[in-house]
Parts: structure tokens; sequence; C-alpha cells
């Protein structure tokens, strides 16, 4: 059956998006032997570098502002090295004059590495360029000044001296660290100290408070955060002419990448000091601004012709990276936005492959498809694990990709800063209330829901501990009800979620999620004012209906809670994995994630309305045409560019092989493809159907156990063959024209499994599983299969067989 297509699910275009392949013409051809400057180009071209024309004008700027729009894959830092370069051994510069600032410490000591390379370039002057991340520059301006306090770099540190101050506060409970330490980031780097703050409402002032305890327990410990590097050049520099002139007169040639990244206080920072010479280049792509939400603004790039009258604007227009085909999907994708400079790539790799398209059912058969294909390649030896990237949208949208991979046993590194999806504040409440419905003596789960009863954790388990030790109790919750100063309607609350504790053992794990939401929990999270500061509710929403979905895969409690116990233990696992960066293994990241990178191989999931772009930007973009565009309304549009920008982003890290899926179910609801697609393809919404649960699935439809290679799932969480429903592969005119690709099954072998025993469960696992025991240090029956709970034995099932090709 076919799964893979060269069009999306509906296309009405017939041809495919292709860039013009762009002319071979080079500074070979280019840079006459005559011209002055001819020794060092014809050096570059020994090293295997040939730049283009819009390359060569940028390499040979030398006064004035100038503005190079770099288009993804065009090789910006070919260009920031060779004008650095050039400007010493053709222009005579000063290399102690050059400054090259960038956002990261790698990019920077890669800069520097291949300026000492550069032809007519000695150690000594590469050593005298200034290389540096923006805040290691400003950092030793500040040394140089007397400025001998600690760096605070570690997070969690950070978020430990925070939580610690919301407990000397009685706030533990209402707010989280991390979110309270990322609102008060982005308030400095928009340059808005403790008094610019708001303070209208309890929820901030409480905040503005946090926020002083934090700068005086910085101040009083001698420590400085990544914010306060910024925050104090500035200072530094607006107060301590003399040392602005200095600095102004010495760094006459200041360049700066990734310049749609820079957020307001770095800008003004380097204004200050560029002022008298305007001797500026910055190196960025407006189309790939995608940080916003970190303090990244779309305006500085966009107007910079502006803000630096006569500056120069260069394009770097040709893509070195992909294959013709992505170049020009990228190009149809992002021709769309309003807010950019307008620009059009082109390829030097004509394409001997297409991107495809998947319209699988859901998530959890998009996982499935996926990795079958994944697993077909390296099976036949096509490509390594290590090749492939699978993006997605935000960490929610990784959950069935990443247990997929879990239970099939692939080797993967989740590229996740946070917890594990199980274990985020959100979610681990309701799981906490789960694990009390098996045993209402776990202590550590009852301590996870005292805040949902509005009782500060710490005392209540304080109090609770006092009581039960001389008198235990089976529900040792109740001990709550004598808890001094408890309101009437806390009380009653107690006994409420006692008697709902006790009900959740019986039902479905899905059911009783439900259940915990209707009760109280929804209404809890809506009223929780510390959260609301930064967390858009349709953000909580998002997560809590990804845990519904999760759960309703299984029958009974204690096989979720084993299931999560498991992916628990593993994503552990995963840090260590993280340090071999050449690892072979699957790579999986958010788009935001994976800026600046390329793979070989990429796989978009989740390209569908409401997932990319997000249903809080659509939301946010809806609007009355019939009327003037309020404010409001323009926020929402440019927030659905961005959405839009993160799409180009995704789609351009692909090198040789993209995929892109667009589930056509979400927790239940029908999805659209991406609108960003339909633009491209000229697709028409497609009517709802009458299920309202399954009949999008389409040409992906489950073709059955032979897919399915790793784990055959249970009936009621299979895909869609066999579900009611469930529309047949062929969906009309529209989706037949799209010209399918069939991949070749691998042949199947024999394999050594832990197959479970209960009765309706079709659930095993390989041996060789990495997380998993042999069969030699395992009982019979004392493995529990991840998804029922039931005894595993050991026994045979047919796999793909590894190493060997399909026939035909």
């Amino acid at each position: 059956m076919t799964h893979f297509f060269k069009r999306p699910f509906g296309s009405q275009r017939r041809d495919l998006p292709f860039a013009g392949l762009t002319s071979s013409r080079s500074s070979r051809e280019l840079v006459r032997s005559t011209d002055r400057d001819a020794p060092f180009f014809r050096g570059l071209e020994e090293q295997g570098l040939f730049l283009n024309a819009a390359q060569i004008q940028a390499v040979r700027h030398g006064e004035g502002p100038l503005l190079t729009l770099a288009g993804a894959g065009s090789g910006k830092t070919s260009v920031l090295v060779s004008r650095s370069g050039h400007l010493i051994a053709a222009g005579g510069a000063d290399p102690g004059s050059i400054l090259l600032v960038t956002f990261s410490s790698k990019a920077a000591a890669e800069m520097k590495e291949r300026i000492r390379a550069l032809p007519g370039i000695r150690n000594r002057e590469a050593e005298q360029v200034t290389a540096r991340t923006f805040h290691s520059f400003f950092l030793y301006i500040l040394r140089t000044r007397g400025y001998r306090q600690e760096i605070l770099s570690n997070t969690r540190h950070q978020q430990f001296i925070v939580k610690r101050i919301l407990r000397e506060m009685g706030l533990a409970d209402r707010y989280e660290a991390e979110t309270l330490l990322s609102l008060w980031s982005a308030y400095r780097l928009n340059m808005a100290g403790l008094d610019e703050l708001p303070a209208s409402t309890p929820a901030e002032v409480e905040t503005r408070q946090v926020f002083a305890r934090y700068e005086t327990w910085k101040e009083e410990h001698g420590q400085m955060d990544f914010d306060d590097i910024l925050v104090w050049a500035h200072r530094l520099l607006q107060n301590d002419q003399p040392l602005l002139h200095s600095l102004q007169r010495r760094f006459r040639y200041v360049m700066v990448d990734e310049f749609q990244d820079t957020g307001l206080l770095p800008y003004e920072l380097i204004r200050m000091l560029v002022k008298p010479h305007r001797n500026l280049m910055v190196v960025g792509d407006d189309d790939q601004t995608i940080y916003s939400f970190n303090g990244a603004r779309h305006e500085f790039i966009l107007h910079f012709d502006q803000a630096f009258p006569g500056a120069r604007v260069i394009t770097l227009d040709i893509n070195y990276r992909s294959l013709s085909s992505i170049v020009g999907l990228g190009n149809e994708i992002i021709q769309h936005n309003q807010l950019r400079r307008p620009k059009t790539l082109q390829s030097t790799r004509k394409s001997d492959q297409v991107p495809l398209y998947l319209r699988p059912n859901d998530p959890d058969e998009e996982a499935s498809l996926l990795l079958s294909s994944i697993q077909e390649s390296v099976n036949e030896n096509r490509r390594p694990y290590g090749d492939y990237c699978i993006l997605y949208r935000t960490s929610h949208n990784s959950r069935a990709i990443f247990e997929q991979l879990v239970l099939a046993g692939l080797p993967f590194i989740h590229y996740e800063q946070n917890d594990l999806f199980y274990e985020q504040w959100m979610v681990k409440p309701v799981m906490e209330h789960l694990r009390l419905s098996l045993d209402r003596r776990n202590f550590q789960a009852l301590g996870g829901i005292l805040p949902t009863l509005y009782i500060n954790r710490e005392r209540g388990m304080e109090h609770i501990l006092q009581q039960d030790t001389p008198r235990p109790k089976k529900g040792p919750l109740s001990h709550l009800l004598t808890f001094p100063g408890l309101k009437d309607f806390q009380i009653e609350q107690v006994r409420e979620r006692s008697k709902l504790i006790k009900s959740l053992k019986l039902m479905e794990p899905a059911e009783a999620i439900r259940e915990i939401r209707v009760r109280f929990y929804d209404k809890f999270m809506e009223a929780d004012r510390g959260k609301d500061l930064t967390l858009h509710k349709e953000f909580i929403q998002e997560g809590l209906d990804e845990l519904e979905a999760s759960a309703k895969r299984f029958k009974d409690i204690p096989s979720f809670l084993a299931f999560v116990d498991a992916l628990i233990e593993v994503h552990g696992d995963m840090m260590h994995r993280k340090k071999d960066e050449h690892a072979d293994a699957i790579k999986l990241m958010t788009i935001h994630k994976s800026k600046g990178l390329e793979f070989p191989v990429v796989c978009l999931i989740g390209a569908s309305d409401g997932i990319l772009p997000h249903t809080s930007a659509l939301q946010a973009a809806q609007r009355d045409d019939s009327r003037p565009l309020t404010a409001r309304e323009q926020k929402g549009d440019e927030a659905l560019e961005e959405e839009r920008r993160l799409a180009y982003v995704a789609v351009t890290r692909a090198r040789d092989e993209l995929i892109i899926s667009s589930p056509g179910y979400y927790r239940g609801r029908k999805m659209e493809v991406s609108r960003f697609l339909q633009s491209v393809f000229h697709i028409k919404a497609q009517p709802e159907s009458g299920d309202g649960r399954t009949g999008s699935g389409g040409p992906a439809a489950s073709d059955g156990a032979g897919r399915r290679w790793a784990l055959q799932r249970t009936d009621a969480a299979a895909p869609a063959a066999g579900r009611r429903g469930a529309k047949p592969a062929g969906r009309g005119a529209a989706q037949a024209s799209t010209a399918p690709v069939t991949p070749q099954r691998a042949p199947a072998e024999p394999v050594r499994a832990w197959v479970c025993s209960g009765a309706g469960c079709r659930g095993w696992q390989r041996m060789d599983h990495p997380a998993g025991p042999s069969s030699a240090a395992v009982p019979a029956g004392s493995k529990a299969c991840p998804l029922c709970g039931a005894p595993m034995q050991a026994g045979m099932k047919q796999a793909p067989a590894a190493g060997r090709r399909p026939p035909g």
C-alpha cells in the first residue's frame, strides 16, 4: 500500500516547485587577474573556496553600513571570514580593529580558526582579530573596569535560588521558577528595569517582589547572570564616555552574525560602538527570525537601511546546501509573508529526488509509518540512523514519536532541555492523582497534589507526616481535615478529592484523566494567576489534551503508569548519549532547536493547521475584515508570519531528502493540511468527516502488521485500518493525481522477542531492545507488557531482516 506522495493531500497543482539552477560563474571568472585584490581571491580558490558575485561584493565592502541578507545555506560564514581577511590582506586594515560578534562560542571559535587559515594572513594577525559572542565581549569590557562578580551560569542553580525565594514568600505553589526567570530576562533584554514593570494586579506585584529579591541575592553573594553582563555593560558605556570613545576608536570594523536574532539591548550596544564611523556589517536572514519569544526584533533587519541611512544591501541568494526541489518548496512557502525583504533563492544542486508527503490518521500512525520507513532504509544500507532528523513545532508534538522510538529500541537522541512530557509541571499533578489511585500512601505523589488543594506543599506534608506517624491511615490525605487554618471550602475539597482518588482506580486511564480535569483541574489551571503571566491557555490545554490522547491506548491505570515509568527511565539515559556528537542515532528536536543546523534527511511531523501553524497564532490572527486592523490583530498577523518562518526554517534544514507529514486528526479533532502547504499546492479545505474521529487517513491508513515492525499495538490503539469509520485508501481524483511513491517493504525474519500473554493484546518487544534485559536475565512471566501490564513471555516474532534488500 502506498504511503508517501509527491504532493500533499488535496493538491490541485500539477507541477512541483523547483528553484532555478544558478550559473557556475565564480571568482575565477569574476575577479580579473589585473584586479588589485586578485591574489587574495586566487588564494581562496586554491583552498577550494570559489565565491559568487554577491559574495564577492560583500567581501570587498570597505567603509559604511552594510546589510548582507544571507538566505538559507548561502555561505554567510564564508563571507564573514573572507571579508575579515580581505580587510587585512587587501585593505591594509589593522587586525586589531576588527570585531566579529556572534551568538554562540562555537561559531566564534570556528570563525577565528578559519581566519587563521586564510591566504596572506599571518598567525599573529589572526590572533589580533576579536571574534566573540555578545556576552563574552561585553564581559571582557566589564572585567577591564573591575567587575569581579562570579558568573551565575548554571540554569538549575538560578532556578534553585528563585525557588527558595518563592518558598520564603509563601508562593512556591503558585509560580514556576523557570517561567519567572524567562519573564525577568525578557524584561531586562527589552531594557525595562524593576521600576518600569507593571504592578496593577496582585500577580504583577508579587512577581516584581520576586525579581527584586533575586537581584538582592545576586548583589549580596557577588554574582551576575548573563543578562547582567549586557545590562551593566550598557550602563557602563553610558556613564563612562572615555571608555566608549576608546572602544569606538579601536574597533573600526564591526561585523554581527545572525543579526535577525538580535534583541533591543544587544542592538543598542552595537549602535553605541559604531556611532562615529558607521562601519557596521550585519549578516542575517529576515526569513529566519523565529526567536521573538526570546526578544529577537524582526524590525532591526527589516529597517536597517532606515536606521543607517545610505546603507548598502547585498542579497546572498544562492543555496549551496539543498536540492533544487527543497529550495523551491522553501521559496514558495515563505513568499506568502508580507513582512519580509523579497528574495528568491537559487540552487546549485539539481534534484534527483523531491520532497515526499504523508497523510497519516494521527500522530501515533505518523510515528509508526515514519519509523518503519527509516528502518527499511537502514536495513537496505541506504542510510545510517544518524542521517535522520525529526523536527516538530513544540515539545508536546514529540510524544508519539518518542514513545515509539523507545518501544522499537531504535537509537535516538532527544534534544530537549525540559523534562519529559509526563514530568512537566502542568501534567505531573494529574499523573500524581493516578499514582495515588493505586497507592494512597504514596507520599511523594501526595505532596504533588497539595497545591491543587491550595495548600502549601511543605507545610501540608509536614502536618500529614506528623499525624500519620502515630496512627497511619490507608488514605493519609484525610489528615488534612485537621490542618490548622483550613477554610470550610478547603475541608470540603479534601473530602471530595479523597472520594475522587478512590473512584479513579476502576476507570480506564483516559476516563480518569477526563474526570480529574472536569471535576477540578481545568478550573485550577485557569485560576492560577502565576502561570497565566507567560503561558497561553492554549499551551496548557494542548498539554492536557495530549496526555488524554496518550492514555487512550491503555485499558487500565497500572499499565499506563508502568509505560510512563519506563519512558522516564529511558529519558534519563538519553542525557549520556547527547554527549557523543557522532553517535549513529536519529535526532529529535524542535524546529527552534534546529536553527543553524543541517541534516541529510529531515522529517517534519505535525504539518497540519493547529499544530504548524500553532493554534495560538491562528486564534491571534482571526479578525473581522469589515473594519480597520487593530493593534492586536496586527500582532496576530505577525505571529502567523513567524509560524510560516518556522515552516521555512524546517524545510531548509534538509540537504538531500525531505518528508513532510500532516496528520488528519490530532487529539480527536480533524486537522487540515497546514495552510503553508495549502498556499503552495492550491489545496482547498476538506469538509468535516461525519465520524468525528477517523476518515482523513486516506492513503496513509495502516496496511497492517507488516508496517508496524517493532511493536504490535492493541486493537484499541491501532490506526485507521480496522477502525470504525476509516475510509479506504483512495481519496478521489485530487489525491490520485499526486504520483505515489511506494517504498518497498524489507523481508521479514524470525527474531527472539518478549510476547505479551494478555488476552487481546498484541504487544511485543525485541529482546535486543537497549532499554530492556535479555531473556536470560528475566524469569519468564516477570517482565510486564508496556501496553497492558500483563506478563510477557519469551517467544519469536517476524521483523524486518537487517541488512537485506527487499525482493525485486
